[in-house]
């Protein structure tokens, strides 16, 4: 007898239970928007990369691009560089640059942004004599 009182027991919290999970399941299904715009997407942006380095530095190599979609920017000279304005395709994800110089010293400091549709979005640095940043941006 309690084996079978049991067995119901058991039978009856899995119902609930499976229950339980297939109403959750259904709530929140129903209220999904499953808007395309979702972090950006369905929108076009326009991107500049730029490159900020201390004096004396000088900027060697720049990387950049929309969705991997890379450029490459290499023989630069100067403190500071900046790409032209990208714009990027309806629904395009993330924007990424990297860039390396060369300090004059182990104090020296390197800044890359990345500006979308005209304000800053996101900033990476690096300080020494070496110097490499980078930065991504998700749209």
């Amino acid at each position: 007898m309690k084996k079978m009182r049991m067995n119901q027991l058991l039978r009856g919290a899995f119902v609930a239970v499976l229950a339980a999970m297939l109403i959750g399941f259904t709530a929140s299904c129903s209220k999904d928007n499953d808007d395309n715009n979702v972090n950006g997407a369905g929108k076009s942006h326009k991107v500049v990369f730029k490159a900020i380095a201390s004096s004396g530095s000088n900027i060697d190599v720049a990387v950049y691009g929309i969705d991997g979609n890379p450029t490459t920017a290499s023989s630069l000279s100067g403190s500071t560089w900046s790409s032209p304005e990208i714009t990027s395709e309806p629904g395009a994800y993330s924007a990424n640059v990297a860039v390396s110089a060369v300090g004059p010293g182990a104090s020296a400091t390197l800044k890359v942004q990345i500006w979308v549709d005209g304000e800053l979005k996101k900033e990476g640095t690096s300080s020494g004599q070496y110097l490499s940043a980078s930065a991504s941006y998700t749209f």
